[in-house]
């Protein structure tokens, strides 16, 4: 091509003209790849793409020959998929709807409404309900049971608990049986119903049952499962021991405290109970009725091999998961409902361990545990 001196004129690239009302770097990305790919772009091309947030125009890369493969908006595509699932999987990290709402105008330039934001997230609620209904194992060697508080709007901002209960399966597996709106604080009565309602769904059997010491929760597991074997977290208690003590003296008192808990039996363990409270009694006098309060169901602990001892030792497994609680909730100062705060649970929980390699961990350690149980739990476990 000659210019009107007769000259030669160089060869220009055309203006692409690739600005996204969404996302300008989804453009950009675009013809990155086709230069990637040695692609020879001659101009831009509109599309039409349908999203959850409404219709959007934008400008695409057009070829010679036809051989461009978008990988983000691929051809003939018209309905950009994942923004749906990106809204969810924010919410179950914690965010609120108007952080999304945030998120999504400063990342890809959209403005999504909160009303659209939730609407998203109601449909999982359907999945959340199929999930709490499902059928439960027959039997679990252990099932770790708590509660966490949550703000929730019912007429006036209170204070309600939610129940959560993670079952160890025959094979090993983590399950989360479930969460539990409560109608007040924590107590004995509503966990009856919790336990009912788990048997209900199918297990029959529960070889032990770890706790935190809240009264007249043994009597209620015991009415669900009479065989079941109530334990109070053990770390619970050596934690309640330090609330009584100063800072200063805790070296010195885990050191000779440590004895009373890896006792072989309860005999010795009484023994080294006394020897701690001679050292220790005077000082904190509190101390000698938490451990005899506690006492009764602290002992069946000792009555089992360390393989057995290690998996009971503490409720870390449902207190790891009470932390993300935290976390997603500690954004809210409070839910307007029940449903919200119960979708909110719901949603972290469906975000936990997404690769499966925190549950093929806890499994490859579980076999020894499993030795142990079937020998001390014998017959009931297959």
């Amino acid at each position: 091509m000659r210019d009107d001196n007769g000259a030669v004129a160089s060869k220009k690239e055309p203006e692409l003209g690739l600005a996204s009302q969404v996302d300008p770097a989804i453009a950009e990305r675009l013809v990155e790849q086709a230069r990637e790919d040695g692609v020879n772009l001659v101009g831009p091309g509109g599309l039409k793409v349908i999203t959850e947030v409404g219709p959007v125009e934008i400008d695409v890369p057009c070829d010679r020959d036809g051989s461009f493969e978008p990988k983000t908006v691929r051809k003939r595509q018209r309905r950009l998929h994942g923004v749906d699932s990106m809204v969810i999987s924010l919410c179950a990290k914690g965010l609120t709807t108007g952080e999304v709402q945030a998120h999504l105008a400063e990342v890809y330039g959209t403005d999504v409404s909160r009303e659209t934001i939730s609407k998203i997230t109601d449909a999982i609620l359907e999945e959340m309900t199929d999930w709490l209904n499902r059928p439960l194992d027959r039997v679990y060697p252990v099932v770790f049971i708590d509660a966490i508080v949550v703000k929730v709007r019912d007429g006036q901002v209170a204070n309600r608990a939610f129940y959560a209960a993670i079952g160890v399966t025959v094979d090993g597996k983590r399950d989360i049986l479930g969460i539990w709106a409560g109608s007040g604080g924590e107590g004995a009565k509503y966990w009856l119903q919790v336990l009912t309602e788990i048997k209900n769904r199918g297990t029959d059997d529960v070889c032990m049952v770890v706790c935190d010491g809240l009264k007249g929760l043994p009597e209620a597991i015991e009415t669900t499962w009479p065989a079941a074997i109530t334990q109070t977290c053990v770390l619970h208690l050596i934690r309640n021991t330090f609330r009584l003590a100063s800072r200063r003296d805790w070296d010195a008192m885990a050191k000779d405290l440590r004895p009373v808990y890896t006792a072989v039996n309860e005999a010795d363990a009484k023994e080294r109970l006394v020897e701690f409270h001679a050292i220790w009694g005077d000082t904190y006098p509190a101390i000698k009725g938490l451990w005899h309060n506690a006492w009764a169901e602290f002992v069946p602990f000792l009555d089992y091999s360390p393989e057995i001892r290690r998996v009971i030792y503490s409720t870390n497994a449902i207190e790891s998961l009470h932390a993300r609680f935290r976390r997603a909730t500690r954004a809210r100062e409070h839910f307007p409902n029940e449903q919200a705060a119960m979708k909110c649970l719901y949603l972290v929980v469906r975000s936990l361990d997404p690769t499966g390699s925190g549950q093929e961990r806890w499994m490859n350690r579980w076999k020894p545990a499993l030795n142990a149980f079937a020998i001390t739990f014998e017959g009931r476990l297959f």
